[in-house]
């Protein structure tokens, strides 16, 4: 009988001609993953650029410029591959080493997967002065998760070249942010949402060596009208809080699929410890861990543990009664944080050893949190962020000119209303505005206003006055020196500003405090010194 023999021949050239292969020639290699979508990837020997970005028999890739780190490696950029000793992963390696880059960037394929997996491992910060990998896709015009918001073909430019109006709705880049902690896939989308091109990030080691921390949030997605172009920042000038880290940025994946949205926790990155690339640090043997109980600030809130020094970064959601383990970190000192959602509820540090689990238990130490005292009223809480306020629920993702947005300007607002309270305030927009407020009886003691903020912009800071008391001009806070609340960014060094209020100076029936953002530098409308609120209290 010949069928046995001849099945056999058929299953064994199937599996052949199924295998991962690598196409070379003068000019590219050409990577054919056997995916049953028929993902086809183009390389260019002599810059890494990605020119071809075939799916399912359509390509992708935008024809006139390639993907790429930055805006490109360049020429002579050495570009090479490696086979796993299975065959069934192969690396390509990219090296550059000029005034612009000093880095080895990392592209991983392995057998029957749609993906690239990649790494990025950096000597020093790229001259541009940010660290990014871009795919220009061509035929997916729609964004998940957040829509149109970064839909700006055919817009007009308001503000600088990246804030438009589209439809009469503005639009931004900046709008598909999200927190790096909640971040785990986005992708540019068809209009069927049939098919879906995702950056997403597996787990603790896509972020570890990113900069700004748990809350940290940078451009994803914006089509522009050529292309759709699908970023990963892995940092940048976007409102930093802190240094750019050195060394192995990922591994983070690009994913392409016809299934719907893929899902990063289901991505397997284990295997790049095994593949000795430079400077990455595997789990085994390298790492440990923290554990311990965040107390002292509320359930109602997400409870944040956030952990970092000059070379990595790491967080990790709490449980609601606090108990926390993090991620595996390299051995070393840590800075150790604990927020209430995104407000800084304590510091300490804490030493990790390879191999094993520390145990590093966390307490609230903000007065705002642990203070005994007697509020007179209180608008927002305590949470680093604007969420509440008037004006909040939009302003990640949309210009505060536009039309959607309520009046910046309400005027005098009761101390009961804080969703009437303007999120922002700007100096050439909307400053003066008032809180009023009634006592049954005069208060004899001092008293205390607190305004706790999250980010200022041109040296902005808020000065009050609480009827005919006016509180000393506070000293100007940290620069960050890029804009914010117009592109919808919200967090910074979340400063906070106390005045005591002199005795029988509030008094029995209305009370009026009014707040003027304060600066030595000017600017016009929404671009004028500015503050982005989290709560203001009066308390004795």
């Amino acid at each position: 009988m010949l069928w046995p023999t001849l099945f056999s021949f058929l299953f064994a050239w199937a599996g052949v001609v199924r295998a991962i292969t690598v196409t070379t020639s003068s000019a590219s290699y050409v990577i054919d993953t056997a995916s049953s979508y028929n993902f086809i990837v183009t390389i260019s020997r002599s810059t890494c650029d990605i020119t071809s970005l075939k799916f399912y028999g359509t390509e992708y890739q935008y024809q006139s410029t390639g993907s790429h780190i930055a805006s490109g490696l360049g020429s002579g950029t050495s570009v090479s591959y490696t086979t796993s000793p299975s065959g069934d992963t192969v690396i390509f390696a990219c090296t550059q080493s000029s005034s612009s880059f000093d880095l080895t960037h990392y592209m991983v394929f392995r057998n029957g997967a749609a993906n690239i997996w990649m790494g990025t491992s950096i000597n020093s910060e790229p001259s541009i002065g940010e660290l990014r990998y871009i795919f220009r896709l061509t035929g997916l015009t729609s964004a998940y998760p957040f829509g149109d918001v970064s839909y700006t073909a055919g817009g007009t430019a308001i503000e600088g070249s990246d804030v438009y109006t589209v439809s009469g709705q503005t639009r931004s880049k900046f709008y598909s942010s999200d927190r790096f902690i909640d971040q785990s896939v986005y992708c540019a989308t068809d209009s069927g949402a049939t098919v879906h091109a995702c950056f997403l990030r597996p787990n603790h080691q896509a972020t570890e060596k990113s900069s700004g921390g748990p809350f940290f949030r940078d451009i994803s997605l914006n089509y522009g009208g050529d292309y759709h172009s699908v970023t990963y920042y892995m940092n940048s000038g976007h409102v930093p809080t802190e240094s750019f880290r050195t060394g192995f940025h990922g591994p983070y994946v690009f994913a392409m699929t016809r299934s719907g949205i893929p899902s990063a926790s289901s991505i397997d990155v284990s295997f790049f410890d095994t593949l000795g690339l430079k400077n990455y640090v595997p789990t085994s043997g390298n790492r440990g861990y923290v554990k311990g109980t965040a107390t002292g600030v509320s359930s109602s809130f997400p409870i944040v543990v956030h952990w970092y020094n000059s070379n990595y970064q790491f967080w990790v959601y709490a449980s609601s009664s606090g108990a926390f383990t993090s991620p595996p970190m390299p051995a070393g000192s840590y800075t150790m944080k604990l927020y209430q959602d995104e407000f800084l509820a304590a510091t300490q540090t804490v030493s990790v050893s390879a191999g094993s689990t520390a145990t590093s238990n966390i307490a609230a130490t903000a007065a705002a949190l642990t203070q005994s005292r007697t509020t007179i009223f209180k608008l927002g809480d305590y949470d680093g962020q604007p969420t509440g306020f008037l004006n909040a629920a939009n302003q990640l993702r949309m210009h505060p000119s536009d039309s959607r947005m309520s009046s910046w300007a309400p005027g005098t607002v009761s101390s009961t209303a804080a969703s009437s309270w303007p999120m922002a305030m700007f100096v050439a927009v909307n400053n003066g505005q008032k809180i009023s407020f009634s006592l049954s009886s005069a208060v004899t003691t001092t008293a205390t206003l607190r305004i706790a903020t999250t980010l200022s912009f041109a040296g902005g800071r808020p000065q009050a006055t609480v009827n005919s008391y006016t509180c000393s001009a506070p000293a100007a806070p940290t620069k960050i020196d890029s804009r914010g609340v117009t592109r919808g960014a919200y967090r910074g060094y979340g400063e906070i500003y106390e005045c005591t209020i002199p005795a029988n100076t509030l008094v029995s029936g209305t009370n009026t405090v009014t707040i003027n953002v304060i600066s030595g530098s000017s600017g016009d409308q929404y671009l004028s010194p500015n503050v982005i609120f989290d709560a203001i209290e009066l308390f004795r």
